[in-house]
């Protein structure tokens, strides 16, 4: 069976990317040292202070792993406000996915080996029908923390809700620390 048209053209879309990625990753490994310095002294203030501001105020929140909201906002931020924005929408679209997802599979199946696969899967498989594969890992990460991290004295409907509210605020803090970062650095043409 021929692919469509369309199905060609993206095909060749998702190749020139990833060639376009690995160019542009060329380029970052020759910049001067001095350069990748002080680039990386940025982004590691920028990640810091995100983690940092989505921890500590979690606990006043009521949330009650406030560690993910610091590792949201450590893999959210990026040195650009709009690769940050695309990274933002991939961790919380993943993590609202493989929650419900996982919630429905539990309450489905129960909770046990197979009910992980088959959440993991619909996960990920979900991402891609929603036209969100970029989200796709996060979904499967979050359907795996729900029916495979224990959670002694809490049902699965409200680890699901604390970890999408988690993931909710560390990746609107790291948002908030980039765009304030881009609009205060003076390198940047008005």
């Amino acid at each position: 069976m021929e692919p469509a048209p369309a199905d060609k053209g993206a095909g060749r879309e998702s190749r020139r990317i990833r060639r376009l990625r690995g160019y542009l990753a060329e380029l970052r490994k020759r910049l001067p040292v001095r350069r990748r310095l002080a680039d990386g002294l940025e982004h590691a203030l920028m990640s810091t202070v995100a983690a940092l501001a989505a921890y500590l105020p979690t606990q006043a929140l009521g949330l009650r792993e406030g560690f993910w909201a610091a590792i949201t906002a450590m893999a959210v931020v990026q040195t650009e406000f709009g690769a940050t924005r695309t990274t933002a929408r991939d961790q919380f679209v993943g993590a609202a996915i493989g929650g419900v997802i996982g919630v429905a599979v539990v309450l489905t199946t129960g909770q046990h080996i197979v009910s992980y696969a088959i959440a993991a899967g619909l996960s990920v498989l979900a991402a891609w029908l929603l036209n969100v594969a970029t989200a796709a890992r996060l979904a499967g990460i979050t359907a795996t923390i729900i029916l495979l991290v224990p959670h002694p004295g809490t049902t699965a409907q409200v680890m699901m809700l604390s970890r999408v509210f988690e993931v909710g605020w560390g990746v609107s803090v790291a948002i908030v620390i980039v765009w304030l970062a881009e609009r205060l650095d003076p390198r940047r043409p008005d």
